[in-house]
């Protein structure tokens, strides 16, 4: 059985890795430290089962598997330092629920239930492909800003800009930096009310009053607010054009 162990502690990594140590029928495929490397590393390395960390920063274990090609999937075992996840791990037919700290005898435990468990892969497959199967766009965003915090709805976005590894929301003639990047934020917001028209530039497709042509295949978008942007030409399947 291939296994790759992820977690952002090297300690917890360690462990497992000291654990799984002397087992004849273990082969550890390799390591992951975040959530976006152990994507990368299910998708190259096709593990039979993954030591998953649930808490991870970026991208946490559940956002791992959601990222996965369901007809891929490997057993999950989550590792986690908190129970209040149980539930959830379980929901996604996580294999086991390994509790930090846990003994010798309680991680072979759950490592026989990987050996003996052939439809694991299955269920997990089942239950993504229907996650997967229903849009989850985000509603509101959490804006913190001159040390309050509100919600906004992101039916009130006029526009979103690119900031570096920031974003400027702006909303009825307001502005709100937010920690996120472009493509990350595109990616949470539903594609039939939210366009990309240029690299550094999302639109509210209900906040569009018209677009004019321009030269090469460009257009100008005017904002119900009178704000004018461009449309970019590779973009333009993005508004149906």
């Amino acid at each position: 059985m291939r296994v790759l162990i992820v977690d952002d502690e090297p300690l917890a990594r360690e462990r497992i890795r000291t654990l799984l140590a002397g087992e004849p029928d273990i082969e550890i495929a390799g390591e992951a430290h975040d959530g976006a490397s152990a994507v990368e590393a299910i998708r190259t390395l096709s593990p039979g089962l993954v030591f998953l960390d649930v808490q991870m920063p970026e991208m946490d274990g559940f956002a791992v598997l959601e990222r996965l090609n369901p007809t891929a999937m490997p057993a999950v075992i989550f590792v986690t330092a908190f129970d209040r996840y149980a539930i959830r791990a379980f929901e996604v037919c996580a294999l086991d629920y390994l509790l930090k700290p846990f003994d010798r005898e309680r991680f072979s435990k759950a490592l026989a239930r990987a050996r003996s468990a052939d439809d694991v892969s299955a269920r997990v497959r089942a239950v993504l492909e229907q996650w997967t199967g229903r849009p989850k766009f985000i509603d509101r965003l959490v804006i913190r800003s001159g040390g309050r915090v509100f919600f906004l709805r992101v039916e009130e976005l006029d526009w979103i800009e690119a900031a570096g590894n920031y974003v400027r929301l702006h909303a009825g003639g307001e502005e709100h930096l937010y920690r996120e990047t472009m493509s990350r934020l595109e990616a949470s917001l539903d594609p039939a009310k939210f366009a990309r028209i240029h690299r550094s530039a999302i639109v509210n497709v209900d906040k569009v009053k018209e677009l004019h042509p321009l030269f090469r295949g460009d257009y100008s978008v005017t904002l119900r607010n009178g704000r004018k942007l461009t449309l970019h030409r590779s973009y333009r399947s993005r508004l149906a054009l």
